[in-house]
């Protein structure tokens, strides 16, 4: 679709509440799941969840992978509420913040904060969240639709947040920010370019992991933090999670930093697995001497 008729498309759906946005887009995640038979989505997901849930057996993968896809259906359902919605409104579906003392020692200006937001629940809402009470930055790649990059940095820019893109420029831009003790934010669980990442176990298994985020931390000082934004049962809203990132991730050793890394992330994933985006190709490169996992 043209960039103007998907503007179009989700500025209807952002006419929709809350509960009907999750209702019609686990609907549509369920016929997805049912439907896709052997087709990519539903494919990767599968392989993921018995790569990382080996104890599980078929019914049990079908059974978490069904629901896995209509999370992920309520999930794209919501993000045109989220860039349609003033800023506030979003904001209000927060019920519940779990771990907001741990921002403490950023709010006394000491360091900067590297907040890791991986693929789980609503990462919008999370950012929304951080820009709307720091100044900060966020790393996001272009997208390839003609005409929509300019739209998605109008709508996640709206409540402060700075776009970096992810070139060298946007990567010193990044370093630069931390040294002044602000906020970034990173998606730490994408799959980076082949110079940009080494491998490190992601549920025992090696996967290639960016470095990008070690190196922020390592060079600059900063406080690394893991967040979410929690789906709450029957439509009420969302929790947003914060935690320190599992030890090691300020480790000098890139190995041990990048193997923390990976923990943060399982951490999150352990509270809601369903959450999580498990159709996305994450084991997309194998290691030296490893099984490939697709």
């Amino acid at each position: 679709m043209s960039a103007k008729l998907i503007r179009l498309v989700f500025r209807l759906l952002s006419l929709l509440s809350l509960k009907n946005a999750q209702r019609l887009g686990r609907l549509l995640g369920g016929v997805a799941w049912k439907l896709g038979g052997r087709g990519r989505s539903v494919n990767l997901t599968r392989k993921n969840l018995k790569a990382c849930y080996p104890q599980l057996d078929d019914s049990q993968v079908e059974a978490m992978g069904r629901q896995s896809m209509r999370e992920t259906g309520a999930l794209a359902l919501e993000i045109p509420l989220m860039w349609e919605w003033p800023v506030e409104r979003c904001l209000g579906l927060i019920r519940e913040i779990e771990g907001e003392e741990l921002l403490d020692g950023y709010k006394a200006g000491t360091q900067g904060l590297v907040l890791l937001a991986p693929h789980l629940g609503n990462w919008e809402l999370a950012g929304l969240y951080f820009a709307s009470r720091y100044k900060m930055a966020a790393l996001y790649s272009p997208p390839n639709q003609e005409g929509f990059e300019e739209y998605i940095k109008s709508v996640r820019s709206r409540s402060g947040s700075e776009l970096v893109a992810t070139d060298r420029r946007g990567i010193m831009r990044l370093f630069s920010i931390l040294r002044d003790k602000g906020v970034v934010g990173i998606l730490p669980d994408q799959m980076p370019r082949r110079q940009g990442g080494e491998f490190a176990p992601f549920f025992g298994i090696p996967a290639i992991t960016m470095t990008l985020a070690s190196k922020l931390v390592q060079k600059t000082g900063a406080r690394p933090l893991v967040t979410y934004a929690q789906r709450l049962p029957d439509s009420e809203g969302f929790k947003i999670v914060i935690r320190e990132a599992a030890p090691g991730m300020s480790s000098k050793d890139m190995t041990e930093s990048l193997t923390a890394l990976n923990q943060s992330v399982e951490m999150c994933i352990a509270d809601a697995p369903t959450q999580y985006q498990w159709e996305y190709k994450r084991f997309g490169r194998t290691a030296p001497g490893e099984k490939p996992v697709y």
